[in-house]
């Protein structure tokens, strides 16, 4: 195998981007969501988040598992995104209004309720999301590239999510405002389910996938064996966890402290975000190809580092008037988003050099751990512990709050940036040990 070719290059771009924007509307902004429509919450916005990771870990197991056994990741790719619409399209009748005429009760009434079904609906959703895209469509990306190119096809990879956060993050704030929830879930459903379909024509496995392994190999990755005949593989995604981590402290609280403590309007947040989303995509862009011919392992150190040093930037941008508070936010986003997405780059090439391709798909639930299991559970608390100690009160909650309302502080930013720098702990320990299994082979 010595190039993508065009073909998995489209399935690549068609998949990797309609399961990003899905992912970025449920990890994201279904947070908006519920802190705007439903109840401004943020217990509810965090147990969402980790309630969702949880499950998508658990899917991954199970799913990864599933498509090594039957030899097949096209099927659970495609009929996966074709149900995950479908419950993305559901999802959009959960509101207060809509749950109280179904049940009978007020809107005011209704609240707990919705916000039970919203968690719930989120954790369904996850399920289908999962088994085709964190299971499935990554062992696809797996089976399909070589490491000589490998670089290039995850440093566009790791640009989706990023292209996906900016169209959620301002496109979909525009056009909630004008055909409402219900037409946007509705509108969204559709394209994830079409997608699926048209994948049944385009998508194509691996002519080196086999059948492997029967459903028992769920607990394959926990094996002892396993684990030390691949360390730099689980070291990887240790790194990978804790960068991960300082994400998720503020990550699913960003949307709502622009618009809350910073006082951005949909065009004033969207703007910033798309400027730094362009300029960090077009820089990591450029360095994919570069990254292939260095080091990836010492590279981190960069990443890592620029992330940070965002980080650090945004904790700072307060207190000052608006325009100057649009530049610098701008600014310390733009390199924040930089790092984010090259350390991201780096942390999912350098991890598919070391997944043994035999058994790709057994091992993604494993990497769901790092990647999100623990990152989605440790690092919204972390966040949402933060703002309840900061306690910044919510202007205007409204007599319907069902608790006292808090919006994210700053200091979010100052914690991520700190635990991004943790990954130096262990960034040379990698080092070392690739650097003996390329003097080994």
């Amino acid at each position: 195998m010595d190039k993508f070719g065009k073909k998995n290059w489209f399935s690549l771009l068609l998949f990797g981007l309609i399961g990003q924007i899905a992912w970025s509307v449920e990890n994201m902004y279904f947070n908006l969501f519920v802190y705007e429509s439903v109840a401004p919450n943020l217990d509810v916005v965090t147990l969402m988040v980790q309630l969702s990771g949880i499950v998508a870990t658990l899917t991954t197991l199970v799913a990864g598992t599933l498509s090594d056994k039957v030899g097949n990741r096209k099927k659970f790719i495609c009929y996966g995104y074709i149900i995950w619409g479908v419950t993305v399209a559901i999802f959009g009748a959960l509101s207060p209004d809509k749950v109280g005429v179904m049940f009978g009760m007020k809107a005011s009434e209704a609240i707990p309720l919705c916000l039970v079904l919203v968690v719930v609906g989120d954790c369904v959703m996850t399920v289908f999301g999962s088994t085709a895209n964190d299971a499935c469509f990554n062992a696809w990306v797996t089976d399909n590239t070589a490491q000589s190119f490998r670089g290039k096809v995850e440093s566009v990879l790791s640009v989706l999510p990023l292209i996906a956060m900016l169209i959620v993050a301002g496109g979909f704030g525009i056009l909630v405002e004008g055909i409402g929830y219900f037409g946007l879930f509705l509108g969204l459903g559709v394209v994830i389910s079409a997608c699926g379909v048209v994948g049944l024509f385009v998508i194509a496995d691996s002519e080196t996938l086999e059948t492997n392994g029967e459903l028992k190999d769920i607990i394959y990755g926990f094996k002892p064996s396993v684990i030390k005949s691949n360390v730099p593989f689980y070291l990887v995604l240790c790194i990978s966890g804790i960068y991960s981590i300082a994400c998720q402290i503020f990550m699913p609280y960003l949307i709502i402290y622009m618009k809350t403590y910073l006082g951005f309007s949909v065009i004033e947040y969207s703007v910033v975000f798309g400027l730094a989303i362009v300029i960090g995509a077009v820089i990591n862009v450029i360095m994919g190809p570069i990254s292939d011919k260095l080091d990836k392992t010492k590279l981190m150190y960069i990443g890592a580092g620029v992330l940070s040093v965002g980080l650090l930037g945004m904790y700072f941008a307060k207190g000052m008037d608006k325009t100057a508070l649009l530049i610098l936010f701008g600014i310390a986003g733009c390199v924040m988003i930089t790092g984010y997405i090259f350390f991201s780059a780096l942390c999912g090439a350098v991890t598919r050099d070391y997944t043994p391709k035999e058994n790709a798909g057994k091992l993604q639930g494993v990497r769901m751990i790092f990647n999100v299991l623990i990152p989605m559970v440790v690092g919204p608390m972390i966040g949402n512990v933060i703002n309840k100690a900061m306690a910044i009160p919510l202007v205007d909650a409204g007599a319907d709050a069902m608790t006292t309302s808090f919006v994210p502080a700053p200091e979010i930013f100052l914690a991520g940036s700190i635990c991004a720098l943790l990954t130096f702990a262990l960034i040379p320990i990698l080092a070392r040990i690739s650097k003996k299994e390329e003097k080994t082979n």
